[in-house]
């Protein structure tokens, strides 16, 4: 009831100043009247605005052996009783610094296990021709 009261009793105060308040919305209309022309001369942009948050997108490597083009293979987990589930095969990369006796510099590669062994023994010269790559953009 008191709320009520109170609210009952803010109309009333509120109603005779109606006349007093309509005064000073129209004064303050005038005060803002010049700014229309002020706004005529202003352009709109036409590009949308940028979003508040952006997302960060970090780039992932590509899981490829630069040398023999190994990648993943899609397999399954057969488990005892012939249920299988879909499981990815990533092959086994390592990060390589090899000495490129033609560029006399080293080059860094993405390089599976396999193709560490047959570097080895073919040599980074051979291979990078069998492969067709261009060490020179590593």
């Amino acid at each position: 009831m008191a709320a009520l009261a109170s609210s009952a009793s803010l109309r009333l105060a509120v109603a005779p100043l109606a006349g007093k308040t309509q005064a000073r919305l129209s004064s303050a209309q005038s005060e803002l009247a010049g700014l229309s022309q002020g706004f005529a001369n202003l352009s709109v942009s036409r590009t949308p605005a940028q979003p508040a948050v952006s997302r960060v997108v970090t780039p992932v490597a590509k899981r490829v052996c630069d040398l023999t083009g190994k990648r993943r293979n899609n397999g399954y987990s057969v488990s005892f009783s012939n249920h299988r589930t879909k499981k990815v095969q990533q092959p086994n990369l390592q990060y390589k610094r090899v000495w490129w006796e033609e560029g006399q510099r080293y080059v860094r590669l993405k390089l599976s296990t396999k193709a560490i062994k047959t570097l080895e023994w073919k040599g980074l010269d051979k291979m990078a021709k069998e492969a067709g790559i261009d060490l020179s953009k590593f």
